[in-house]
């Protein structure tokens, strides 16, 4: 395993941050009266778990630590809602599009649970 020297190095970023990419990507088709509701709030809510990685990562203590993954996953919970909402009002380009959105954050939610597991075992 690769030594961990930054919150970039850890894979629950790293996919966060390939999960934002593509929210973009799918968010970018929604309608246009759409881009300050669901569009902007799928978008932070996206946003919200590479960044709540990298401030736990930074806070110093593994009680903040897990705080903020818990709240990076319920951020993936809440953009998963949120998905799922905009593709029941068919919102996006292609029927693949949530399906693939919705097994990138399945991936991400095992990697922030093993995670937070790790941490809180930890002695």
């Amino acid at each position: 395993m690769d030594e961990i020297r930054s919150y970039q190095d850890l894979r629950a970023w790293q996919t966060g941050r390939v999960l934002v990419k593509a929210i973009y990507e799918a968010t970018a088709a929604f309608p246009p009266d759409e881009r300050f509701g669901l569009t902007a709030q799928v978008r932070r809510a996206a946003v919200s778990v590479p960044s709540n990685v990298a401030e736990g990562y930074g806070r110093g203590t593994r009680k903040d630590y897990i705080h903020f993954l818990q709240t990076a996953r319920g951020s993936l919970y809440e953009m998963e809602t949120q998905v799922i909402l905009a593709d029941d009002l068919g919102f996006f380009s292609a029927p693949d599009v949530p399906r693939t959105l919705l097994m990138q954050s399945g991936e991400c939610s095992r990697i922030l649970n093993g995670l937070i597991r790790s941490l809180e075992t930890q002695a």
